[in-house]
């Protein structure tokens, strides 16, 4: 690997993305799903949720400019299967105003734990690295975008 080479996480399926340095700013796409990797300089909140993991919390979502709506759920959970599609559209319908960012809270523990997460889904919306506004439940579409919108 060249020293100018970057790592790329992809947002949508967490793969791990090897960027030749003569390649930096172009559009790169992820290798696995192909999902555009937005590293050039017209970078934005994806339009898909991100996987965000323990080890990757504090960047993906502490050190994330902007909103950040993280999705604590969990595989089991019939209302979190039922928030899913509402949070696949919401993160189109406010591509590049927010991130959406999914944490399985039976494979991540220790976020769960800081932050205190009893019931899911647990929606918790950050802004530049600060937890502004927590919804606990499945909500309807409507109710979520409002919250999106009153953080925004």
């Amino acid at each position: 690997m060249n020293q100018e080479d970057v790592i790329v996480q992809c947002p949508r399926c967490g793969a791990r993305n090897r960027i030749p340095a003569e390649k930096k700013g172009r559009n790169a796409r992820c290798g696995k799903c192909h999902m555009p990797l937005g590293i050039g300089s017209s970078a934005r909140a994806p339009e898909h949720p991100v996987k965000v993991t323990d080890a990757s919390f504090q960047q993906e979502v502490l050190e994330s400019p902007g909103t950040v709506l993280v999705d604590f759920w969990a595989s089991w959970c019939g209302a979190c299967r039922m928030v899913t599609p509402v949070l696949d559209q919401l993160a189109q319908e406010f591509s590049g105003r927010i991130k959406v960012a999914k944490l399985n809270v039976d494979e991540n523990p220790i976020t769960s734990s800081r932050y205190g997460i009893r019931s899911i889904p647990s929606l918790l919306f950050f802004k530049n690295g600060s937890l502004v506004n927590t919804v606990t439940g499945a909500l309807p579409k409507d109710e979520l975008k409002r919250q999106v919108q009153s953080v925004l």
